[in-house]
């Protein structure tokens, strides 16, 4: 399968094999708020499931320009107003500035359609209150493009041998969350009351996984820390983080993330999984498999009691969310993510960040590190 600017994780956008779920304009959509480019992952699964795009807005020419240069078939519009009036968008795919999208999600759940939104879908309790309400008063869905799970070969490959029983129950999950932070992000990107926090942020990929792999529906904050090492300039930036969670049932999660990618790496960041299982464990490489030229994205290590092999899963699993997800848009169900989850998925990140100990590293004359 094709990947969309591999190096670059902003702009990481996996393309996959068409399984179209619905035929020309049975689904049509709206994209909207083009901050992230992860809104090209999002589009590139809702057309390959076979939903119809039918507009983009963003304040932005630029960006809007640039989307419609990928996306021919995508409409202009001048405001967000003309989507939201038109009864034939089901969906609105957004990726805007984090602390703005649940707001956004709000109004287009009052105008009767459901909601596809990046990562991380909220950033504040406050917000999570508000969207809890609306979806009970409409009845409209807030789904989130956890694109680490979701649009990861080895992810959805992973999940399907753990229903299998490969490594029985899933009793702990370590999660490696490196990122490459690029020549030029937003100004956004470096205020903590727009992104939320670096737990907030990339880390509800980890915490998303957590409760999938685990079958957990809650989870408890056990520690959680984040700090800057590398960017003085930005003071309310974050470039490391983790955290240890305890679900419900009792299975554990620790996670790292952070922006030091550097820049020898073929791929925007190593991404990593550990999981854990009463009956063997498995490894997810999910975006490289560093220094074997040979061996790419989509490897994991398998080892339970009958046997310990590499399984390449690129082709294997596809992306099926997407099209599960027109799906419960269409039929008011549930398949591709409950709500419940969802909206505990973003909760677990903001408490995250609410929790952690905030480091406060600084070299000394010997360039050695202390906080």
């Amino acid at each position: 399968m094709a990947e969309f600017q591999k190096a670059d994780g902003a702009n990481y956008a996996p393309v996959g094999k068409g399984n179209k779920v619905v035929g020309p304009g049975e689904f049509v959509f709206a994209a909207a708020a083009l901050e992230h480019g992860h809104i090209y992952g999002m589009v590139n699964g809702l057309t390959e499931a076979g939903a119809t795009l039918k507009y983009v807005w963003d304040p932005d020419p630029a960006k809007v320009a640039a989307f419609v240069k990928r996306y021919p078939q995508a409409t202009p519009v001048d405001s967000v107003e003309q989507i939201l009036d038109d009864p034939s968008i089901a969906l609105v795919a957004a990726a805007g500035i984090p602390n703005e999208r649940a707001a956004l999600g709000i109004r287009v759940m009052e105008a009767g359609k459901d909601y596809f939104v990046d990562k991380t879908p909220l950033t504040t309790l406050a917000q999570l209150a508000a969207v809890r309400e609306a979806v009970a008063r409409t009845g409209r869905r807030y789904f989130c493009y956890f694109s680490e799970r979701l649009h990861n070969e080895a992810s959805v490959l992973a999940g399907n041998l753990i229903m299998d029983g490969a490594i029985g129950d899933v009793i702990q999950v370590i999660g490696m969350g490196p990122h490459r932070h690029g020549a030029t992000r937003p100004d956004w990107f470096y205020r903590h009351e727009q992104y939320g926090g670096i737990l907030c942020d990339i880390g509800s990929h980890q915490i998303e996984q957590f409760l999938y792999y685990t079958k957990n529906e809650d989870a408890t904050v056990a520690a959680a820390k984040v700090g800057n090492y590398t960017y003085p300039d930005y003071p309310e930036f974050e470039d490391f983080g983790d955290a240890t969670l305890i679900g419900a049932n009792g299975a554990t999660d620790y996670f790292r993330v952070d922006w030091h990618t550097p820049d020898g790496l073929r791929t925007w960041g190593d991404g990593r999984l550990f999981l854990i299982g009463t009956k063997g464990y498995m490894e997810l490489r999910k975006y490289v498999n560093v220094a074997q030229p040979n061996s790419h994205a989509n490897q994991i290590f398998l080892v339970n009691g009958q046997e310990e092999k590499q399984i390449d899963a690129t082709g294997v699993a596809g992306f099926p969310f997407f099209g599960e997800l027109i799906l419960d848009c269409l039929n008011r169900t549930e398949k591709a993510m409950t709500q419940a989850h969802i909206l505990k998925a973003a909760e677990l990140c903001v408490r995250c960040q609410l929790a952690a100990v905030h480091l406060q590293p600084q070299k000394n004359d010997a360039g050695i590190f202390s906080v």
